[in-house]
């Protein structure tokens, strides 16, 4: 082999190797280039600057020998923040200030602290400021004495006693917290909180200075434009008035209550609605409306209540209980001295009193005359007595009742010993009046039959029994409910002696005895029974006046 041709296999190996190194260069940068790259988070300057001060010296004989000590206008920065005061020690290997005299702070332009001293620390990025401290974010400002403000998490906390103005809202307390950023609050301690209507005591409130909603746990007073409301646990909106109680709570206004496991009260306009248990109390006109659903307006004197409905009215000297499903309060002239109420119950309504009890479908009462009004298969009781028709009306007077009347199918039945004996009457109307709760006249009229039954002076025992038949029967009792006289024109009665009464004579073909169904206290009017079947009033379809119809084509009027 020549030397050229060494030369010339010593110049192609060497071209096949570069070419293998710039491959392999190649593919090195091509992997570099797709590879994802690492990226730095940008660093901060967390140092604090000394921007302006007239004096400058240190004492490294001094109680701060690492210090700085700056006078006159001294200015400080710090990521964004500015600190300005008479005075300070500059710490620049802790990265901390302590300033002295006409303190003052600020971050952006929503923020801003005065004070007489501050601590601040860069590391922590905590200012620590003393005395006559007044914290401004945007409207709201805080005045204490002792206040710490994290940067971080954008909260300022006080715990020698503060106070933060929102507005007209005023709000102090022995220790809280506000954070800049949600712009909500919370303090403990001898809370009080005062709004052009509203003054709240508590222990614990939050507050949220966006929406201006109070919210207060733990035993609480809240006084309102005539309202006193006591609750432990409650929402309050100061712009709108609107209260959310939870927590038993309860809200007076002057002679009225309303307590409730839920309730939602309006100041402005007196709108209450309550859940659960809910109890309205009119202490001047002397009932109360129960049940689990209740609302009641105290502008127009609107209520009703469902859910195990309770009306009771201690207007007289004896207690009034009536439960239906649904109850409904209504008054009427409010706000004079001749204000009256009437109370609606629709749908198995029972009622108890003492001296009175009563069952039907439908039933009104009026404050008036203290009448109740009952519709739909109606039934009352007064002692050993049973009335019943199409419609039945009850006048009480002070504690006792005073006057019943039932108007259709009228029925009276009066028990008078443990054998099933009664003594019955049955027209179309009755009208019974009463004297100290006894029954001393009844007064039945149109399609009179009754059966009474006479008993023996001396042993009381049954003698006779009178069947008898007229227009117009009025029936006068003694005190002890003894007959006295009859009156009936134009009747017909046969007399029969107790041993010979025919069996069909001991009965009106209209008795009926509902004892099962009564009543017996205040407790039972939640218990519903009703007749049962086939035991209702019969539906009378009462005849219509002629109606006159006008013939066109024949130009006649034909009834």
């Amino acid at each position: 082999m020549t030397k050229n041709d060494k030369t010339t296999n010593f110049l192609s190996g060497h071209r096949s190797i570069t070419l293998m190194v710039l491959c392999l260069f190649g593919v090195c940068l091509l992997l570099a280039m797709s590879a994802p790259r690492k990226r730095h988070r940008p660093k901060t300057d967390e140092r604090i600057y000394l921007v302006h001060s007239d004096e400058l010296k240190y004492d490294m004989y001094g109680s701060n020998p690492d210090a700085q000590i700056v006078k006159g206008r001294v200015h400080f920065l710090h990521k964004g923040g500015h600190l300005w005061c008479d005075s300070a020690y500059f710490f620049q290997e802790s990265n901390s200030v302590k300033a002295f005299g006409h303190v003052r702070y600020k971050q952006g332009d929503t923020l801003s602290l005065t004070c007489e001293y501050a601590d601040y620390d860069g590391q922590e990025q905590m200012v620590r400021a003393r005395r006559r401290v007044v914290l401004r974010h945007r409207r709201q400002t805080l005045y204490t004495d002792s206040l710490d403000y994290d940067r971080i998490y954008k909260n300022a906390y006080f715990f020698e006693g503060g106070e933060l103005v929102d507005g007209h809202d005023r709000l102090v307390a022995d220790w809280g917290e506000y954070n800049t950023e949600t712009r909500k609050s919370a303090f403990y301690y001898g809370v009080k909180m005062r709004t052009p209507r509203q003054t709240i005591t508590t222990d614990t409130l939050f507050y949220d200075t966006r929406k201006s909603v109070a919210h207060v746990t733990g035993p609480s007073k809240i006084l309102t434009q005539g309202n006193v409301i006591h609750t432990s646990n409650a929402y309050l909106n100061t712009r709108t008035d609107l209260s959310e109680l939870f927590g038993r709570s309860t809200v007076v206004n002057k002679e009225k209550s309303i307590t409730g496991d839920s309730l939602y009260h309006n100041n402005k306009s007196g709108y209450n609605e309550g859940f659960g248990n809910v109890i309205y109390i009119d202490r001047k006109n002397c009932n109360e409306l129960h049940g689990n659903h209740v609302f009641y307006n105290e502008t127009t004197g609107y209520g009703f209540a469902t859910k195990k409905a309770l009306m009771i009215d201690y207007s007289q000297k004896d207690t009034l209980y009536v439960h239906g499903d649904s109850l409904k309060i209504y008054t009427f002239n409010i706000k004079t001295d001749s204000v009256y109420r009437t109370v609606h119950g629709f749908d198995h309504v029972r009622a108890y009193r003492r001296d009175v009890q009563a069952v039907c479908d439908s039933l009104v009462f009026d404050s008036r005359d203290s009448c109740m009004t009952m519709y739909r298969d109606p039934i009352a009781w007064n002692s050993n007595r049973q009335i019943l028709g199409e419609v039945i009306k009850i006048y009480m007077n002070d504690s006792t009742i005073r006057r019943a009347e039932v108007i259709g199918q009228a029925l009276s039945v009066e028990q008078i010993d443990a054998k099933d004996h009664f003594n019955q009457v049955s027209s179309k109307r009755m009208d019974a009046f009463f004297t100290e709760g006894n029954l001393r006249l009844s007064v039945a009229s149109g399609n009179v039959k009754s059966i009474y039954y006479v008993a023996d002076d001396k042993d009381s025992s049954l003698t006779e029994l009178n069947y008898l038949e007229t227009d117009t029967l009025k029936m006068f009792l003694s005190p002890q409910r003894q007959l006295e006289k009859i009156w009936a024109p134009k009747s017909v009665a046969t007399m029969y002696p107790i041993t010979q009464v025919p069996p069909d004579k001991y009965r009106l073909p209209e008795f009926a005895w509902f004892d099962k169904v009564r009543p017996v206290s205040k407790d039972d009017i939640f218990v519903w029974r009703g007749k049962g079947e086939g035991k209702n009033l019969k539906t009378i379809v009462r005849q219509a006046a002629p109606l006159q119809q006008l013939n066109r084509k024949q130009g006649k009027t034909v009834q």
